[in-house]
């Protein structure tokens, strides 16, 4: 087989793209996080998130979150080619601020969850989850 210019350029080129999705995903996220808050700055505390450290699959990864004094919680999944997750909102006849889903992760990737505050401020909880068999696709 002769390698050409032509399919040498080809092959830079797709390798660069390909370097630069996960870059695309993580961006992605970034700008849901600055719809959500506004550009606000984030504090810690005042939320948890629980997942686990090792999901076996990536299909159904249980995540909860629990933040008093909520008002909404953003839960995002930075690895997935669509980061946002889901958004819960709690009015004032709320019993809790907590919620609970199964999620779908394309491979091992930070779950965020970020909480808007009754005051206006927000919080954020970051959790590692390493899946052993990806769920998008994988």
């Amino acid at each position: 087989m002769k390698l050409t210019r032509r399919d040498a350029l080809a092959l830079g080129l797709g390798a660069t793209a390909a370097s630069l999705l996960p870059f695309r995903a993580y961006a992605a996220a970034d700008e849901a996080i600055a719809a959500f808050t506004g550009g606000s700055e984030m504090g810690e505390g005042g939320i948890t998130l629980t997942a686990p450290e090792i999901a076996e699959n990536g299909n159904t990864v249980p995540v909860s979150v629990d933040a008093p004094g909520a008002t909404s919680i953003l839960l995002l999944a930075t690895g997935n080619p669509t980061p946002g997750v889901a958004t819960f909102n709690f009015g004032p006849l709320a019993g809790s601020q907590a919620a609970s889903i199964r999620i779908r992760l394309a491979g091992t990737q930070d779950v965020v969850a970020i909480a808007k505050m009754a005051d206006g401020s927000f919080v954020k909880a970051t959790s590692t989850v390493k899946v052993t068999i990806g769920g998008c696709g994988g």
